[in-house]
């Protein structure tokens, strides 16, 4: 099966050089909807590559770096919790976190299971940038997110990537007997311009290597 998609914007690949991890507007108190989950998700991968863990103090934003720090308060009750970005959502519209069971439970929110809430920027925790890594050196080059055996999981990665970025695609690859499925993004002719993305991902909290592009899924 062939994917079709469009060239990474020019734009996008610039956004590098323009300060898109400072963040400065969300260093402001806001307020948004939150909504939790639990159960379903408990022990597979986040967005973040970590393995989520409903009964850490954690949480999902849609465009927050991984590892940025919140503290969020439930405006019904004044309780407040500090929470850590290491997923991607709410995939609703209209809700602005994600929270993790046990920082629901910490400012009241299960049983209404949403709330109004506002939403403090803390910190970051920079451990969760990471680097670049390269395993081609022969064009064309794509950008390669994650590897996972479960399509499920691939599929899932895919949709978080879709919050914020274009040309996503998951290719199938058999190793050792095994099938992977790679969640990939973009078509570069020129290293540099696929470096300049992968920078990007990277310093978000995204484990990226450059590989060679290839179109089978």
């Amino acid at each position: 099966m062939r994917v079709a998609f469009l060239l990474v914007p020019l734009a996008l690949l610039l956004l590098s050089s323009c300060g898109i991890f400072s963040y400065e507007g969300y260093h402001k108190k806001g307020f948004g909807v939150a909504s939790w989950y639990g159960p379903d998700f408990h022990g597979k991968p986040t967005s973040s590559g970590e393995i989520y863990d409903m009964y850490a103090l954690t949480c999902a934003h849609r465009e927050y770096p991984f590892g940025t720090k919140l503290k969020v308060t439930n405006v019904s009750n004044n309780k407040s919790v500090n929470c850590t970005v290491n997923d991607r959502g709410p995939f609703v519209s209209g809700r602005e976190l994600d929270l993790s069971y046990a920082a629901a439970k910490e400012i009241g929110l299960i049983g209404r299971g949403i709330s109004e809430v506002r939403i403090e920027y803390t910190g970051r925790d920079t451990s969760y940038m990471k680097e670049v890594r390269y395993l081609s050196d022969t064009g064309p080059f794509t950008i390669q997110v994650g590897s996972f055996k479960e399509l499920s999981n691939a599929s899932r990665l895919k949709l978080s990537l879709d919050l914020k970025y274009t040309t996503i695609y998951l290719t199938e690859a058999k190793i050792k007997g095994s099938r992977f499925y790679r969640v990939r993004i973009g078509k570069f002719s020129i290293k540099e311009e696929a470096y300049n993305l992968a920078r990007i991902l990277a310093d978000e909290g995204y484990s990226v290597f450059i590989v060679r592009y290839e179109e089978k899924i």
